[in-house]
């Protein structure tokens, strides 16, 4: 079994910062893609940013030039530096992970989510 666990969420003024982080734990061979989403009530699920196992980056585009996306493969985690933030970023924030795990399966796993509130 595979555990993601977010950290880092909380309420914070418009342009402002939070780091957010997320840690995998258990029975993991080795991770793949990593990525952050967010869902905002009423909204659907959308990917915010994305690293690959190999470092490669993607984002969307509203937070493109704010956010930073980044993982330390040693420790099994993954980070999402938000800057600049906006009122429209509020959202709750879930890790993914791509994970092989010691039983042979590849499977895709997600954290519990954190939230995050930009007051204006």
């Amino acid at each position: 079994q595979v555990q993601l666990v977010e950290s880092g969420g909380g309420l914070v003024q418009a342009g402002e910062s939070l780091r957010l982080s997320c840690a995998a734990s258990g029975s993991i061979v080795s991770i793949g893609a990593m990525g952050w989403y967010r869902q905002a009530p009423g909204k659907q699920r959308e990917l915010v940013a994305r690293v690959t196992n190999l470092g490669s980056t993607d984002y969307v585009d509203s937070v493109k030039g704010r956010f930073t996306i980044s993982r330390d493969n040693a420790k099994n985690m993954v980070y999402l530096q938000m800057n600049s933030l906006k009122p429209e970023d509020t959202s709750v924030y879930y890790c993914n992970a791509n994970v092989l795990d010691r039983l042979g399966w590849a499977k895709n796993y997600w954290g519990q989510g954190t939230q995050v509130t930009v007051s204006s």
